[in-house]
Formats: C-alpha cells, structure tokens, sequence
C-alpha cells in the first residue's frame, strides 16, 4: 500500500512523473516569485512616491538574490547527492547529506545577517541608489536581512523535499508562505501605513512560517530523509561534494545580483531613476518567464538524477528530450508574450508615472528578446547539475552571465548613440550566445558522460 501511494521514479510513466513533478514545482516557483515581486507590485502603485519607491525596491533585489543564491548553493548542491544515494538504496549517505546542509543553511544565515546589517548603507549606493532612492531602499533591506535565516532554510531543505518525490509539499511550502505574504502585504503597507518596512516585514514572517512548515515535515515520519542531530555536524567527504555541485547554482544566482547592480550602476550614469525604476519592472517580467522555467527543469531532476545513479541510461536520455521540448516551447511562447505586449506587464507594476511606463515599454522589447530561445539553456545546464556534472555546469552558469553579460552592459554603451539602448542589449546578446555555446556543448559531451558512467 504505500508503495502505490509514493512516486518511484525507476519504473513510472515519464510522461506522468514530469507532469507530476513538474506543476507543483511550476506552481511553487510561480507562488515563490510572488515573495519578490508582489511588494513591488503593491510599492509601485503608492500615489505620488510609487515610482520612486519601486526604484528603492529594486536596488534591494541584489541582496534578495545573493541570499537566495547561497539557499541554491547549499540546497540544490545537496539534493542531486542525496537523490543519486537514493538510486542508489544509500539512503543513510543520504541523510548526512541532509543534516551538514541543515548546518551550514543556518551558519551561512548568520554570517549574510551580520554582514549586510554592518555594511547595508554603503553597498545600496554602489548599487545605484541616490539621494532620493536611499530613504526607501535602506529601511526595506534592513528589515529584510533579519529574515535570512528563514528564506534559507525553507529554500534550501525543500529542495530535499522535491527530490524525494513529495512534489504537493514542496508546492504547499512556497504557497502558504507566498498567500500570507499577499494578505500582509497591504495590511502592513497601506493600513498600517509602514510604507516599504511594511513590506520587508511582511515578507519575513511570511519566510517564516515557509521555513517552519519545512522543518516539521523533514523532522516526520513522512518523509523519506530525516533530520537527524547524529548527521548535523559537518563532515568534509559529505559536505565539499555538495559545494562543488551546488557551486554552479550559485554563480548563476550570484551573478544575477552582480548582472543587477551592474545594470542598475550604469542605467543610473546614463538614464538616471526612472532606468533603474525600468530595470526594476524589467528585472520582474524576467522573473515571472523563468521562475516557471525553473520549476519545469527543477521537476525533471529527480528523475534524471535517480535513473542515473540506478544505471538507467534509457530513461535519463527520454526524460531529457521531454524536458529539452517541453522548456524551449514555453520560454518561446512566454518571450514571444511579453515582447507583443509589453504594456500589460508593465502597467502590473506601474501605471501612475507616465515617464516610467514608456521606458519600461521601450526598455522591453529589447531585453526580453533572448528569452525565446532560453529554454535549451535552462534544460541543458539543469540536465548536467542533475547528472553531477559539477564543472561543466559551473561553467555554462558563468558563460552567460560573467563571461558575456557583464563586460557587454559596459561596452555597447559606447557603442550607440542611445548609451540606455547600448545597456539593455546586453540581455539578449549575451543570451543568444549562450544559448548556442551551451547547446553545442550538451550535444557534444552528453553521450560522452553516459557511455564513461558506470550504468
């Protein structure tokens, strides 16, 4: 009986699993893009200050992002371990995989508090804030920073919870936390009047209660991996595997808050607030693209990962061909969307500051146009992370955003006579190209990596 009531991920239909552990994983990433954006959403329609303050927001998504990338460099690092010894029946290898994340999750918490608390003020003006952006840009990431703790667990240990199988409760992590999230946000905002703090505050208790729900069901006895205090202290032959996996997780994440600050510093030379304030919609719509994208290719993994730590070559190469079909014709129909109509997704977050609207509306067109092809990238390099494939992913994740996007938002400027125009094109051209690198090199090394495994 309760083998018929678990997913088992050697034998399913594939077509089923993907569905089955894809929408939750869809719908979760959906939910958990809403923890970003909907206090942009609700600071974006204050009369009078909306757009200043949205721009204020914006230059707190660096720090949002470099948290989220040290929850991914831990959990999406140990759960394809932990998966792999699962294939495997290590289940014991498993769950110290699990217990050193729980560990250094909490450790890294401390140190990200301490310093963004210490040094929070200088770094939002080297992000591009000015003197009239600091006042709603400060008070937001201060409130913030003492929640990191809690976005780093309940980030970090679901993933241990996806790739179990337990597709509906890693769902209903993201969704509680996100739906709490919806109802204190104009509570806090608007009734309490806290403005932006309003906001920060809401979003984590909101974290919060998400961490919690996490930490309940890894301690249960529903689920397959259990923490345990024997398996909390941290073991280097348990621990640096999980880094050098969950390495290239974390560039990608890192270096999109490296990508926004650089975006924001060079918009704000040559565009000045209402750039950066169009950066911050933009940088929104992007998310609302991929976040799906990522929970499609996130729902594969388990797959991937457990059939080819049990040696079942057949099944990993038809799950990669589902995921490679089903995550080009999304990225595809979702770009194409967004670059026909524009104006719908920049009246979400705006719609009061007529300046704003049409930059955003140009701004648009020209940066999301890469995302119609970004669906061989996601597929790709997830397939790799999923196969262990450490170095090579870490250097796709690099390619695109430090190799290509970051040295083209200094140098098309220089380029054009419009210099704003010359930094929004860095996006899709760095995008492009990454696109073709990366699909030629999985064509190229995929068989290579199965015919040298062991399966």
């Amino acid at each position: 009986m309760e083998s018929k009531k678990t997913t088992d991920l050697g034998s399913d239909s594939l077509g089923r699993l993907l569905l089955k552990l894809s929408i939750p994983a869809i719908l979760a990433q959906l939910v958990n893009m809403l923890y970003n954006i909907v206090d942009r959403i609700y600071i974006g329609h204050i009369p009078r200050e909306g757009a200043l303050a949205l721009t204020g927001l914006g230059l707190c998504f660096p720090v949002i992002m470099l948290v989220m990338a040290f929850s991914a460099l831990i959990g999406m690092g140990g759960a394809p371990r932990a998966a792999i010894f699962m294939g495997k029946g290590e289940l014991d290898k498993a769950e110290k995989i699990l217990g050193n994340c729980v560990t250094l999750l909490v450790l890294v918490s401390i140190l990200l508090t301490a310093v963004f608390l210490i040094f929070g003020e200088p770094l939002l003006y080297l992000f591009g804030a000015s003197g009239d952006t600091i006042g709603y840009a400060l008070p937001y990431m201060r409130i913030y920073v003492w929640g990191t703790i809690f976005v780093q667990l309940a980030l970090g240990l679901n993933s241990f919870i996806t790739t179990q199988g337990f597709a509906v409760v890693s769902m209903a992590t993201v969704i509680i936390g996100a739906a709490l999230n919806i109802v204190l946000d104009p509570l806090f905002i608007y009734v309490c009047q806290m403005g932006v703090q309003g906001a920060a505050l809401a979003t984590i208790l909101s974290q919060a209660v998400s961490a919690l729900w996490v930490l309940i069901f890894l301690c249960g006895k529903k689920t397959k991996l259990r923490i345990e205090r024997k398996n909390l202290a941290i073991r280097k032959e348990y621990i640096l595997p999980v880094l050098a996996l969950g390495i290239s997780p974390f560039v990608m994440q890192s270096t999109e808050s490296l990508i926004n600050i650089s975006f924001n510093a060079s918009l704000s030379k040559y565009g000045g607030d209402m750039a950066v304030g169009a950066m911050t919609i933009l940088s929104s719509v992007m998310q609302l693209v991929w976040m799906p994208l990522s929970g499609l290719t996130q729902g594969a993994q388990p797959i991937i990962s457990f059939n080819y730590g049990a040696g079942n070559v057949k099944r990993v190469k038809k799950t990669y061909r589902m995921l490679l079909i089903s995550a080009l014709g999304y990225s595809f129909l979702m770009g194409g969307t967004v670059m026909l109509f524009p104006e719908v997704f920049v009246t979400i977050f705006n719609k009061n500051s007529r300046e704003l609207f049409e930059i955003s509306v140009w701004a648009m067109r020209i940066f999301m146009a890469g995302t119609l092809i970004l669906g061989v990238q996601s597929a790709c390099q997830q397939t790799f992370l999923a196969l262990g494939q450490a170095k090579i992913s870490l250097f796709l994740a690099c390619l695109r955003k430090i190799i290509l996007m970051l040295p083209l938002i200094f140098i098309l400027p220089h380029l054009f006579e419009n210099k704003v125009f010359g930094v929004f094109l860095a996006e899709p051209v760095s995008d492009i190209i990454a696109v073709m690198v990366t699909g030629t090199t999985f064509f190229i090394t995929f068989p290579r990596i199965l015919k040298k495994s062991s399966i």
